[in-house]
């Protein structure tokens, strides 16, 4: 199922849908419906039909998915059986939480190491991974073949932190800056708004 394109929405989803029938009780040869899967997550039941048709087929009629086999090509999809190195550049309270979650990891993702630039973070003491001077980005980069970088620095360095990044060879990012990012074609960018999303819940509370 991983040798053609699967939309880019989709993907989107894919992590969504792993984590809820990761969450269902374990019965070994259990299956699911795609009817079920839609309403437990309040999702149309055409768009989880064809999400799930892009990784693991049609379901079975009446029957729908074996969902031990529909884990497995979820993971293999998304690649959580293989760990990608991450980095992380802007270790401050946010930079530092997510480089102590350990939850990436289900999901394919290591974050390896924090970088930041002030003295003083770089005293503060070693959380559970490194905390590096950010001069030594390149060089860490290359020596562990890393593609993902997350920034967590404030709007006004975090281009340059983005520039800084793909030189080092960092092909996906996913930016946590309150600003959108300049980068080239080819290049994954993620933005991740805190505040934009923390509004919306507040919007929809006044609704």
């Amino acid at each position: 199922m991983n040798g053609y394109s699967i939309p880019k929405a989709t993907l989107g989803r894919l992590p969504q849908y792993l984590q809820y029938l990761r969450g269902l009780p374990q019965s070994d040869g259990s299956t699911i419906s795609a009817t079920a899967i839609a309403k437990g997550l309040s999702l149309g039941e055409v768009q989880v039909r064809k999400d799930l048709a892009a990784v693991s087929g049609a379901g079975k009629p009446k029957i729908g998915y074996v969902t031990d086999d529909l884990i497995k090509n979820l993971e293999n999809r998304l690649g959580c059986n293989q760990l990608t190195s991450a980095v992380l550049v802007g270790a401050g309270k946010l930079g530092r939480a997510l480089l102590d979650y350990d939850g990436f990891e289900e999901y394919g993702v290591k974050i390896i190491a924090a970088f930041d630039c002030n003295e003083q973070v770089l005293q503060m003491g070693r959380t559970s991974k490194e905390i590096l001077p950010i001069n030594t980005l390149d060089t860490f980069c290359t020596e562990h073949d890393v593609r993902l970088g997350i920034i967590t620095v404030g709007q006004g360095s975090a281009q340059q932190v983005c520039d800084q990044m793909l030189e080092c060879g960092i092909t996906a990012i996913w930016n946590f800056a309150p600003c959108g990012l300049k980068v080239p074609n080819g290049i994954l960018l993620k933005q991740e708004n805190l505040a934009l999303s923390l509004a919306y819940l507040k919007n929809q509370l006044c609704n």
